[in-house]
């Protein structure tokens, strides 16, 4: 199945007085899966979490800022962590990607269950300078659009509607999301329209199947004045390499590096996000200590 390229679209209703955020991650979600060799139900989770995080993504600012997400609630799925940047790439990891539940009653995949609810939401921003700034609020439900949303409410205090879903068949089928949220002076009758319309946000994966983005926007917020401000391509992308892999076991330290040599003449490291492979001998490894002796 070929599928549509991931994109956002970064909107405004009312000329500004609220702001949405639009995105389809088929085409990512479907990567993250194959990466992953992902369940069912883990592939729903990891298609929600890259929905959201390419959201927050697109609400940064400068080309050095991340954002990384990170649920731990507990569940046999274990934590799952996305990190994304303004430039619309994105990466997600979930510790047990095999971990497969029954459908829950209402024939939906069970993504609180794998992930579990007790435990937290926590968003860390980095801006390529100082110290992070880390917000944590505890998890609703896992189901991941519910945490997002107290998240929003909770650290920014910003009542916001969150709707993420994906579609999953032997394939992805589609996925995505959806973020609108009210700014200062927004009207009382922009609220009560958009609260009217929120049941219709929750089948945002069924939406995204039969309808592209920019007739989904209009669809959903048609006479509420929708302007598209900016569309974002999306991409799943790993910023891992053989010299950042070099740097995290200079972090180390050269015992435990030497310990490496001396008990496997060597290591393997896999990166969590995209399972690339690195190996080094025994005498890269012995390389890599003295240059990190000069350095």
């Amino acid at each position: 199945m070929e599928h549509k390229k991931s994109r956002l679209l970064r909107m405004t209703l009312k000329g500004g007085e609220a702001r949405v955020f639009l995105c389809d991650t088929t085409e990512m979600a479907q990567r993250a899966r194959d990466i992953h060799h992902a369940s069912n139900t883990c592939s729903a989770a990891l298609g929600r979490m890259l929905a959201a995080a390419s959201i927050m993504g697109a609400g940064l600012k400068s080309e050095g800022d991340r954002i990384t997400a990170t649920i731990n609630g507990g569940g046999p799925a274990g934590p799952i962590c996305a990190v994304a940047g303004p430039d619309g790439k994105v990466k997600v990891t979930i510790e047990h990607p095999e971990v497969e539940l029954q459908l829950k009653p209402n024939g939906k995949l069970d993504v609180g269950g794998a992930l579990g609810k007790d435990g937290q939401l926590t968003i860390m921003r980095s801006f390529g300078y100082g110290e992070p700034y880390v917000g944590r609020v505890n998890l609703v439900s896992g189901e991941i659009a519910e945490d997002f949303a107290m998240y929003y409410l909770e650290s920014e205090q910003t009542p916001s509607i969150c709707a993420l879903g994906t579609l999953v068949g032997e394939e992805i089928i589609s996925a995505g999301g959806i973020l609108i949220q009210a700014m200062p002076g927004c009207s009382e009758e922009l609220l009560d329209a958009l609260e009217i319309r929120a049941e219709l946000f929750g089948s945002i994966s069924q939406l995204l199947q039969d309808m592209a983005l920019e007739e989904l926007a209009y669809a959903c917020f048609r006479g509420l004045d929708p302007e598209v401000l900016e569309e974002i391509p999306l991409e799943l992308k790993c910023d891992c390499s053989r010299e950042y892999i070099e740097r995290v076991l200079l972090s180390m330290g050269e015992d435990e590096i030497r310990d490496l040599i001396r008990t496997q003449n060597g290591c393997e490291v896999t990166c969590h996000f995209c399972r690339s492979h690195y190996a080094f001998t025994g005498e890269e490894l012995e390389k890599l200590v003295e240059q990190g002796k000069e350095d």
